[in-house]
């Protein structure tokens, strides 16, 4: 009996820290994307150039770094808002250059955030309530990714525009995938922290838009 009642307290004690996890995680993203919004917004307004490749690599590896290795303290969320805002000031100078660029390229650019968000809700919804288990995703995901990442930068620095196109809808779908993954970690306790957890999915949004802007915009021009 003392083990029976052992167990039923260990899952419920489970099931409250997955609870508390999906729950700070999806307050603390939200909370990330209106930042990195409003300093897009403020980049735009402020016509601030864009940085290039190069530093945006190193701001956004190092401000990575740094959340990471204080995720399990307060400064963490410091870092995860410095972060998100650095990626949100190297978007703004790319809306900018769709809006005086492209005859619809304020449609295009929510046409993109529409279908960000319907992805992201329709995969969130599914890894919580089927509760599958997408771990097994893990190794591969990494491997994409970081084949993609390395075709993006041979794109851009070979000018390779239909391979620039090519790497979108790879990272499309990564992107889709890494949040499925994510998800199902909180929900199975394989993710307890917020912060990194916070991190993978606003990365995951951010080049799931970011890539259906390119694609969007190369098909409307």
């Amino acid at each position: 009996m003392a083990r029976i009642i052992d167990s039923s307290a260990a899952v419920q004690s489970r099931e409250i820290v997955i609870n508390s996890t999906l729950k700070n995680t999806y307050l603390l993203l939200s909370m990330t994307l209106l930042f990195s919004a409003a300093m897009a917004g403020l980049s735009m307004a402020m016509n601030w150039p864009y940085l290039g490749i190069i530093p945006t690599l190193i701001g956004y590896f190092g401000l990575l770094f740094l959340t990471s290795k204080f995720s399990n303290s307060a400064l963490g969320l410091l870092f995860v808002f410095a972060l998100t805002g650095f990626m949100g000031v190297t978007l703004g100078p790319i809306l900018s250059m769709y809006l005086t660029s492209l005859p619809n390229g304020g449609s295009i650019i929510m046409t993109a955030m529409g279908g960000t968000g319907a992805i992201f809700v329709a995969l969130s919804a599914y890894a919580v309530i089927s509760r599958k288990n997408f771990s097994f995703m893990g190794g591969m995901l990494m491997a994409g990714i970081l084949v993609a990442f390395l075709l993006g930068l041979g794109a851009i620095f070979f000018q390779m525009p239909m391979l620039s196109l090519a790497v979108s809808a790879m990272f499309i779908l990564l992107m889709s995938g890494l949040i499925l993954y994510q998800t199902s970690e909180i929900v199975h306790g394989g993710e307890t922290n917020y912060i990194n957890a916070t991190v993978t999915l606003f990365v995951s949004l951010f080049n799931l838009f970011t890539s259906l802007l390119h694609i969007l915009g190369i098909m409307d021009d």
